[in-house]
């Protein structure tokens, strides 16, 4: 039609650059590929070089090397997609770990690193990806929270973890609120049993694969790219509207 500019379909991303953490394998690795395949030019931030950039060559997308606990390792990665891209618009902050050590023999190390990782990693990179969005007017933030935040999972034992997902969870919310008024939105997606390398080890348990897989009304586990269009949604204009939104995308575990 003369005169009129042609609009794109609001899950595209075309034109935007994300930044994903952990995203050299599992559900990153998923969630890098489909940013990509939504238009968006991708850089995988992972604190493993060799995976990271052998991951970022198959995908065609770029690395930073990064240690989420490390404040200062994090603002210096997002310099680089700034200095590199120009801005930054989206940011899934995925990077997570879990260690199923009985609580009353947990130790104060263990609890720190998983409390570091999942936690106060995903603050460093709101932290960073926030102040560098509210500057250039706008952005939107996907960090990756879990069932484990709204439930306490059967039967293997991961305080940390769970605690450190719901704080997840609360984060985002809290963030959402802070800068939804200057145009950054801010959520979560919280996957449950997904086939990674993570949940390798519990799913080699028969114990726990049995537990598992009867409490997931699906029966089953997800693929990493079942979560990944959860996370692209929240990530586009199609989520416009959203923020301090937590999808739960697992298999019905949660209506239980």
């Amino acid at each position: 039609m003369t005169g009129t500019t042609p609009t794109l379909p609001v899950f595209s991303l075309a034109g935007r650059t994300a930044i994903v953490t952990g995203g050299a394998q599992g559900i990153g690795e998923a969630i890098v590929a489909a940013l990509r395949d939504s238009g968006a030019r991708v850089f995988i931030c992972d604190i493993n070089p060799d995976v990271g950039k052998a991951t970022a060559e198959r995908l065609g997308v770029d690395f930073i090397a990064a240690d989420v606990t490390d404040s200062a390792a994090v603002e210096a990665a997002f310099d680089h997609v700034v200095a590199t891209a120009g801005r930054i618009d989206i940011a899934v902050n995925n990077a997570g770990i879990v260690h199923n050590h009985p609580s009353e023999s947990l130790t104060d190390h263990d609890w720190r690193k998983v409390l570091a990782v999942n936690l106060d990693g995903v603050f460093h990179c709101c932290r960073a990806a926030g102040s560098r969005m509210l500057a250039q007017g706008g952005g939107s933030i996907v960090n990756t929270g879990s069932m484990s935040g709204h439930i306490s999972n059967f039967p293997q034992p991961q305080a940390a973890y769970n605690a450190a997902k719901a704080g997840v969870i609360h984060l985002t919310k809290s963030l959402a609120g802070e800068w939804a008024g200057r145009g950054v939105r801010v959520n979560s997606v919280s996957p449950g049993y997904v086939g990674t390398e993570l949940t390798q080890r519990g799913m080699d348990n028969e114990e726990w694969r049995r537990a598992w897989l009867a409490g997931t009304p699906m029966k089953r586990v997800a693929t990493p790219a079942e979560i990944a269009p959860a996370v692209v949604f929240l990530a586009s204009d199609a989520a416009s509207f959203c923020t301090g939104t937590d999808l739960v995308v697992d298999g019905g575990y949660t209506i239980w």
